[in-house]
């Protein structure tokens, strides 16, 4: 079963002779618990392509369909709704909100839906993540590499039907590297959690059940 697919995906930025076209007809899907790769190096159209499979830009033209659904047919509104909902992030900076500890990090997102938070389910991906003893630490008082599996924990915690992952290892070194991406796929396989991550990083690609590389806007191999 789909759960991702994007469809003559194009993305022109300025007109004319100025005209970039960062994304020039891209085509692919992501089966329901897969770990993809998507590998390209610096300009190739790799975040680009993220910001429009998670609905933080729009495209010039084509679809992009997450879990059944056109995410380009809501509104502004409704498109935040359900990327709240349905998304989760994985940022290279972690993105974390400073002034809340660890476990209100994590359990953000269900909150902010207006939800309260599965404890059994939140508990067990600390516990998965090796967090226990952090859950009331600030994001300052953590390495890179804790607070970037607390990132991974936010982004599981509503159980969205994609995780994207933006060069997730980007700020860490090589050893942390390997640790955080062992945690995402075993996370992957745990939760049956779908993850399409962008890394330019071939070795960390290998970790991922199947590579997508992108060239200059264009998928050349999936």
């Amino acid at each position: 079963m789909n759960i991702l697919k994007a469809a003559d995906l194009v993305k022109i930025y300025g007109s004319g002779e100025n005209a970039v076209h960062a994304l020039d007809g891209v085509n692919f899907s992501v089966e329901k618990g897969e770990f993809v790769a998507v590998v390209g190096t610096s300009g190739s159209g790799k975040s680009t392509l993220l910001h429009m499979l998670g609905g933080l830009d729009r495209p010039t033209s084509g679809t992009v369909t997450v879990d059944g659904r056109d995410i380009f047919s809501l509104k502004d509104e409704a498109l935040t709704i359900f990327r709240r909902r349905k998304i989760g992030f994985v940022f290279q900076n972690y993105n974390l909100v400073p002034v809340l500890n660890v476990y209100e990090n994590i359990v953000l997102p269900v909150q902010l839906d207006g939800n309260t938070p599965d404890k059994h389910y939140i508990g067990s991906i600390i516990e998965t993540l090796g967090l226990e003893s952090k859950l009331r630490n600030l994001p300052n008082n953590l390495s890179g590499g804790q607070q970037q599996r607390v990132a991974i924990a936010r982004a599981l915690a509503a159980k969205p039907a994609i995780i994207l992952a933006d060069e997730p290892t980007g700020n860490l070194d090589s050893k942390t590297s390997q640790d955080v991406l062992g945690l995402m796929k075993v996370t992957s396989q745990k939760y049956a959690q779908t993850i399409v991550m962008i890394t330019h990083n071939e070795e960390i690609a290998q970790l991922a059940d199947r590579i997508i590389r992108i060239e200059d806007g264009r998928i050349v191999s999936r």
